[in-house]
């Protein structure tokens, strides 16, 4: 196959980013694509990866994350150590055959300082040429600004949590 990776990145402060990238993984998958998924500070239950995981098992997900939110100012040790085991699984996917690979909240985590993103940066520099890598979250670090081929802002302009709407499954989650 002739095919050309890119690096994408969806960001910005609107809903939607990681589930643009899950969308992109149904896609890869129904054309036969290996896609790997890597999420960071993630450890909450989510539809999206129950369906994976029951509908699509020849996707590989990898998560590493606590069941609560990180503390952007003070990350537990937990937190920094699942950030930096994800890192680890990131560099190995990153040399390996998947023709799609995708590291949700990467950009948050290098934003909340658990990952590095220099390290990041090179490692998607030196990745096979055939491979696609996603990110995701909010912030946008210069080191993958500077790699990046594609960046989707994902922008807020109104969200039903403002009404007190809360977050539902099937939706949020």
């Amino acid at each position: 196959m002739d095919h050309t990776g890119i690096v994408m990145v969806y960001t910005g402060d609107g809903k939607g980013k990681t589930t643009a990238a899950m969308g992109l993984a149904l896609r890869a998958a129904g054309h036969g694509h290996k896609v790997s998924i890597v999420q960071f500070m993630k450890g909450q239950q989510s539809g999206e990866i129950d369906a994976l995981e029951k509908y699509l098992p020849m996707v590989d997900v990898y998560r590493y994350g606590t069941e609560q939110f990180v503390n952007a100012d003070d990350p537990s040790d937990e937190d920094v150590a699942a950030a930096q085991a994800g890192l680890k699984r990131a560099m190995e996917l990153l040399r390996g055959d998947s023709h799609v690979l995708i590291l949700d909240e990467a950009n948050v985590a290098i934003a909340y300082r658990l990952i590095d993103g220099k390290k990041l940066k090179e490692a998607l520099e030196n990745r096979p040429s055939d491979m696609t890598v996603v990110i995701t979250g909010r912030g946008l670090s210069p080191e993958i600004e500077a790699v990046a081929d594609l960046i989707s802002e994902v922008k807020e302009i109104r969200h039903h949590w403002r009404k007190g709407v809360p977050a539902q499954k099937g939706i949020e989650h």
